[in-house]
């Protein structure tokens, strides 16, 4: 995977007013930490932190930092509930070389074979790879599969020098019988005689005899 460059600057003031500050520049604050250092209060380009978090494990080399450029992978990323702007990140220190633990994603591609449905029970999986050579995600391809057919992390196509964090016996998708019409509308049938939810179901209700029914 490619590094992100962003330039970094160190914060001496701290807290909710000073982080409040920092947003309205234009800028996120970050912290950066790892290795048995002590923690580094950053402040990072808004507009470049928000690029780079598009890509799932990013890469960032934090340039500027005392003449040096720290690589890092973001830990935690705080957004805003309403409008999804990045307000605070926390980065991790890695080495060349080093691994690391990280949730890649997962990519259904192909068709399976007609008359079956795909379940999937996972979108992502937890694995452990350089940090330096993490994956962007991991392609499964279900071209042509009949029902009945699963696929367990074990399966999984893993690049080269990575490895499962989770057990290989972890469902991650498997083929189902599609329902027919009649299922269908059998299924739709039960929702409707169930009532609202919180309700207990009830008969369909029969008419009232002639001699009982209001006059109209």
């Amino acid at each position: 995977m490619p590094e992100v460059h962003i330039a970094a600057t160190t914060r001496s003031e701290l807290g909710k007013g000073a982080a409040r500050r920092e947003r309205r520049a234009g800028r996120v604050p970050a912290v950066l930490y790892g290795h048995g250092t002590p923690p580094q209060h950053l402040s990072l380009p808004g507009h470049d932190v928000l690029l780079a978090l598009r890509t799932a494990n990013v890469l960032i080399r934090l340039d500027g930092l005392n003449g040096s450029s720290p690589l890092a992978l973001p830990k935690a990323v705080q957004r805003d509930a309403i409008n999804g702007d990045v307000e605070h990140v926390d980065l991790i220190l890695v080495r060349q070389g080093e691994k690391v633990t990280v949730e890649i994603p997962l990519n259904v591609v192909g068709e399976i074979a007609p008359g079956g449905m795909l379940d999937q029970q996972l979108v992502q999986v937890s694995i452990e790879a350089e940090a330096t050579h993490i994956p962007p995600g991991i392609d499964i391809n279900v071209s042509g599969m009949e029902v009945g057919t699963t696929v367990t992390a074990g399966d999984l196509p893993l690049p080269v020098g990575a490895s499962l964090a989770v057990d290989s016996d972890l469902l991650v998708l498997h083929v189902i019988a599609a329902p027919t019409a009649a299922q269908m509308e059998a299924e739709i049938g039960e929702g409707v005689a169930a009532g609202p939810p919180g309700e207990p179901a009830r008969a369909a209700e029969a008419p009232a005899p002639a001699a009982e029914r209001p006059a109209e």
